[in-house]
């Protein structure tokens, strides 16, 4: 009756389902207060305060037109803002014709694969990684390639991935800061990835393009450096959104970046804003596209981040468990004491733990917690998470 492809894929997302089931139980039961959720990724802060400045302008606005269409890339002027805050950053000469403004990341990401896929190409995904990448290539007709980083350190396999590269593969998705290890990728792990994708496409007479998902790259910490993903690859796509760098996520924007050194660059961008407006995005919000282009030097304040994961990670690490420690996004990728990570949040319910099995992020034996909620909630679970570590032994 339906399509039966998305009611089997229904059954995938039972088991976040079933974690909601269970907190909002827990919630009820013992109290909002008294319950330890780190499901989600949702900020709980507000946007800095010369956004919201932004905000309160435009929309007390009486500026003509300010809520008409615009061309699908999005306002020129907004799109040539973008453009020059990425050069100054990459060092690669960029315009507004590189820049399509969108309704977050999830929709750049989308717009960018179909853009590229023909039916059967193949997309490079690391593990662990973000579920919906999954979906977007399916999206897109074209076929995941699901590749292990490196055991313990999650930074990239280089000789997995030149193995896994055949003359189908048409991209690599690399996500980092990483959701959800928050690790970020090193500079000379990029540049050996850079060299392996250079082989192979003199090898097979292709080209591979690289989809940088950067929604965290202005939450890094520990003066770690971030390697600009425009300046290590020619063929280079990056989606953004302000979701978290702005703590806009419900407001749905962000923008698509292609580097001028693509080849018929211009045929790709075409291309992107027509499937702009055929996959039903049709524009990104007028209104916030004024807001973020009026910001984009600002972020949200990485040290409201930092104190959060260290009162987390020298807890659950001083408990016995182990964990690499983030370098960036808000993110523990905590180890499992068990095999069955599912098994191990189910028993994490048991001292009114909410945390997300590996398994979701195509990496079992590992657990995600989401450190992204006020600190005196964090403070308050740190006794669960010992209780919890006991109950395996750990301590």
């Amino acid at each position: 009756m339906f399509n039966q492809k998305i009611v089997e894929s229904l059954g995938k997302s039972s088991m976040i389902r079933a974690m909601f089931e269970a907190g909002a139980k827990l919630k009820a039961q013992y109290g909002d207060e008294n319950v330890f959720d780190f499901s989600l990724g949702n900020p709980d802060i507000e946007p800095p305060a010369q956004v919201q400045e932004s905000i309160r302008k435009y929309a007390n606005s009486e500026t003509p037109g300010l809520h008409h269409y615009m061309n699908n890339a999005g306002y020129q002027d907004v799109r040539a803002k973008v453009a020059e805050h990425l050069q100054k950053k990459s060092g690669i000469p960029l315009t507004h014709e590189n820049i399509l403004m969108v309704c977050g990341a999830a929709a750049g990401m989308n717009v960018a694969l179909k853009a590229l896929l023909n039916p059967g190409e193949e997309v490079i995904v690391l593990s662990p990684f973000f579920v919906e990448y999954l979906s977007y290539i399916e999206n897109a007709d074209g076929k995941p390639v699901i590749v292990k980083t490196e055991k313990d350190t999650f930074q990239i396999d280089t000789e997995a991935v030149k193995n896994s590269i055949t003359p189908k593969t048409k991209g690599i998705i690399l996500n980092s800061p990483n959701n959800p290890t928050g690790v970020v990728y090193s500079g000379e792990s990029l540049e050996r990835l850079r060299e392996a994708i250079e082989e192979k496409e003199k090898e097979f007479g292709t080209n591979i393009f690289i989809l940088s998902d950067e929604p965290y790259v202005s939450i890094v910490y520990d003066g770690v450096e971030l390697p600009n993903m425009l300046t290590v690859f020619k063929n280079c796509i990056v989606i953004n959104s302000f979701s978290k760098s702005h703590a806009l996520p419900g407001e749905r924007i962000g923008y698509v970046a292609t580097s001028s050194r693509i080849d018929d660059v211009s045929t790709l961008m075409a291309a992107m804003i027509t499937l702009n407006r055929t996959l039903g995005f049709v524009n990104a919000p007028a209104l916030f596209q004024k807001v973020v282009a009026e910001n984009l030097d600002v972020a949200v304040d990485t040290g409201f981040y930092q104190e959060k994961r260290d009162i987390l990670y020298n807890h659950i690490t001083s408990v016995g468990f182990e964990c690499v420690k983030p370098e960036g996004a808000f993110y523990l990728f905590m180890k499992s004491p068990v095999e069955d990570d599912v098994a191990f949040c189910e028993t994490a319910q048991k001292y009114n733990l909410l945390i997300v099995p590996g398994s979701g992020f195509g990496c079992p034996g590992y657990v995600r917690i989401a450190y992204c909620y006020d600190t005196p909630m964090i403070k308050r679970s740190l006794p669960a998470f010992t209780n919890l570590a006991k109950e395996y032994g750990l301590i």
